[in-house]
This record gives structure tokens, C-alpha cells and sequence, in this order.
């Protein structure tokens, strides 16, 4: 438990920072949107590839993986059918569904998995699932739905070669495949992508930090109520129930069954605010997402802690 309580603190004590940078105008009006593209464009690609890079892909092709997959992508999904009934533009309907199954499994899962559960190898499932499959996916969708948003028409080859183009997509697949060879870079060369990805977390932080600044309450307006409650409620409350449900029909049991259910109660990761800012297109949506998340996640991962252990 004390686990969880430490990775909350950590985490909130970098978003206060940054809402304290916000607030005093420290990094100038446009700190957002450079500390946003900085994490997506070189921060996030070398954390991307480094960590899948050294990921032992043999460990976490288990039934962790399939519950991971199955519960993330439902609750994705989910959002899907309450943004089109709504009638909400394409891009907030896909940052929607980004944040009601996409985890903080990073700054928040990896300390935790640490902590609660002794053993960080228990989050790589999802940290895999996440990495190769949702964030290459979402962003590339996002990529094209910006260009229409714009008002551009993107043709047909340029849209299938999205991904060509996407540094999240292309550091995934280079670490997959280095991964896969068990190719190293040499010392020289692996060095600076490791310096870099060490600024992809505390940049994302102190981007969503700074925007808290001047932020409205969460859900005040009555278009953005409805869209915050639905994730919440797929969030917070049907993501982790489904991962009961899974765990129980793969027979986990013990230190298994808790990572699968605290791995889906995770709240929404600030990845999906930091993308939604790159993109344009439903940062107020993710910004409240994360933090209502968050907020919620706190007390029900410790009374699932509690209640396991």
C-alpha cells in the first residue's frame, strides 16, 4: 500500500511544480505546446525504444497479456458509441477512447508494480500492449484526423503512410526489432537516446501541470460533462471489474490476480493529454480525464490493495 501512496505523491509533486511554473509565467504562454511536442518528438520515441528494446518479450507473452489486451481494448471501445450518439468531432471521440483505456502504467504502474507488488516485471504486459499496439494506433488516427480538422484532405497514400512518419510508430517497431534480434546499439549511440528518454515523463508532467493553471473545474461545461463522466465511469469502475472477471476466467489467483486488477485501475495516462495537445484536437477532454481519474484511481487502488492482500 505504501507503494501506491509514494508513486501518487511523486507524480503529484512534479504536476504541482509545473503548476507552479504555469502560474508565475516561468517557461512563457507557449510551454504547453513546446514541452508537449519536445516529449512526443524525441523525448517519447527514445523512451519507446529503450524500454521495449530491453523488454523480455518471451516473459510477458502470458495470460497477464491477454487480460491486458482484451480489458484495455473493450474499454476503448466503449467510448466509441458515446461520442458518435453525442455527436462529437472524430478527434475528441478518439481522444476519448484513448483515455478511458489507456493506463499510466509508466511513472505510475512501474513504481507501484515496484512497491505493492514486488515485482516491476508485473506491469511489462501492459507497458507492451500499450506501447506496440494502442499508442502507434491512436496517434496515427489522430495524425489524419488533425489534417482534416484543418480542412486538409489528405490522399489516400499519404494517410497509409501515416505511420512512416510517426515518431512514436517508428521507435516502436525499432525496438521491437532490436528486441527481437537482440540487437544493442553500441555505448556511443545508446547513451543519448537514454539521456532523452529520461525527459519523456517529467516533461508530459510538467506540460499537464502548467495547464492546470487557469484550467476550469473539470466538467463544467455541459458539452465536456457527459464525455468526462463516461470515461470516469469506463475508467475507473468497468475497466477494473473487467479485469476481475478476466483474471478469475484465466484462473489468476494471489500476487497474479491483484497485478491484472491495480494494472487496470491505473487511471488515464498523461500520454493521451500530451498527444491530444501535439494533435490539437481534445486537450480540455484529456487534461480533465487525467486528473479526475487520477483523483478517483487513489482510493479504490488502495481498497483493492487492502482487500487482496
Amino acid at each position: 500500500m505504501n507503494g501506491v501512496i509514494e508513486s501518487f505523491l511523486v507524480i503529484g509533486a512534479v504536476v504541482a511544480i509545473g503548476y507552479l511554473a504555469g502560474r508565475t509565467r516561468l517557461l512563457g504562454a507557449a510551454a504547453t505546446e513546446v514541452l508537449a511536442r519536445a516529449a512526443f518528438f524525441i523525448a517519447s520515441p527514445a523512451l519507446l525504444f529503450v524500454t521495449l528494446m530491453r523488454a523480455e518479450l518471451s516473459t510477458v507473452l502470458s495470460s497477464a497479456l491477454v487480460v491486458t489486451a482484451v480489458t484495455s481494448s473493450v474499454a476503448c471501445l466503449l467510448y466509441v458509441p458515446f461520442g458518435l450518439l453525442r455527436r462529437r468531432p472524430a478527434a475528441e471521440t478518439t481522444v476519448g477512447a484513448m483515455a478511458s483505456g489507456y493506463v499510466n502504467a509508466g511513472n505510475l504502474g512501474i513504481p507501484i508494480a515496484t512497491y505493492a507488488l514486488g515485482d516491476a516485471s508485473k506491469i511489462a504486459p501492459v507497458l507492451l500492449f500499450q506501447l506496440a499496439v494502442l499508442t502507434p494506433l491512436f496517434t496515427t488516427a489522430l495524425d489524419i484526423l488533425a489534417e482534416r480538422a484543418r480542412g486538409e484532405k489528405p490522399r489516400l497514400l499519404r494517410s497509409i503512410t501515416v505511420p512512416l512518419r510517426n515518431p512514436i510508430a517508428l521507435a516502436t517497431a525499432a525496438g521491437l526489432i532490436a528486441s527481437g534480434t537482440g540487437y544493442v546499439p553500441p555505448e556511443p549511440v545508446l547513451a543519448p537516446i537514454e539521456l532523452l528518454a529520461d525527459l519523456a515523463v517529467p516533461a508530459m508532467l510538467l506540460a499537464f501541470g502548467i495547464s492546470l493553471h487557469g484550467a476550469p473545474r473539470p466538467g463544467r461545461s455541459p458539452a465536456g460533462m457527459p464525455a468526462l463522466a463516461a470515461i470516469v465511469v469506463i475508467k475507473n469502475v468497468v475497466q477494473p471489474l473487467m479485469a476481475v472477471l478476466m483474471g478469475v476466467l484465466f484462473q489468476l489467483r494471489g500476487t497474479e490476480l491483484l497485478a491484472a486488477v491495480i494494472c487496470a485501475a491505473l487511471p488515464t495516462a498523461q500520454n493521451v493529454f500530451g498527444y491530444a495537445v501535439r494533435f490539437e484536437q481534445g486537450a480540455t477532454l484529456a487534461r480533465e480525464a487525467v486528473l479526475t481519474t487520477s483523483l478517483l484511481s487513489f482510493p479504490a487502488m488502495l481498497a483493492i490493495v487492502a482487500l487482496v492482500t
